[in-house]
């Protein structure tokens, strides 16, 4: 008769294989995370603490400052200012504070964009102006006077 530790042992010799491989799905899955436009931060936020689960469920640890440091790093290209202030910061952030101030920078963007104030990029347009001179010789020459 097999005992239950033998019985234990003969399935983790047989499947402890699968346990690497799904340790580098993971880290996988982590560092090819990217946040996008078109989704809300906060959503992607709770995508971002879903991965971070599978990675501690795996048996894997990563300390709260780099999980503070990459969430930072992997924050959508519209908020690189907010992302530099971030990044700027002197005092060390807990990743419980750091999504409230995502959730605030969240939330003061949807109101300034239902108050039409959301800031965009200035583009500046060039307007030239054609003037005719009159040249040597009765020709008339091209002036463009740029505005």
């Amino acid at each position: 008769m097999v005992n239950a530790k033998a019985l234990w042992e003969s399935l983790e010799r047989n499947y402890k294989t699968e346990d690497a491989g799904s340790k580098k799905f993971v880290v996988g899955k982590f560092l090819d995370f990217k946040m996008v436009d078109s989704k809300t931060v906060i959503s992607q936020v709770q995508e971002f603490q879903l991965i971070l689960h599978d990675i501690h469920a795996e048996g894997m640890v990563l300390g709260e400052s780099f999980q503070v440091a990459a969430l930072i790093e992997k924050l959508p290209p519209t908020r690189k200012d907010f992302k530099n202030y971030l990044k700027h910061k002197r005092k060390e952030m807990k990743l419980e504070n750091l999504i409230v101030r995502l959730r605030i920078e969240e939330d003061n963007r949807q109101s300034e964009k239902k108050a039409g104030n959301y800031h965009q990029e200035a583009k500046a347009n060039v307007v030239e102006q054609v003037l005719a001179v009159a040249g040597v010789g009765g020709v008339s020459d091209l002036l463009r006077i740029t505005k």
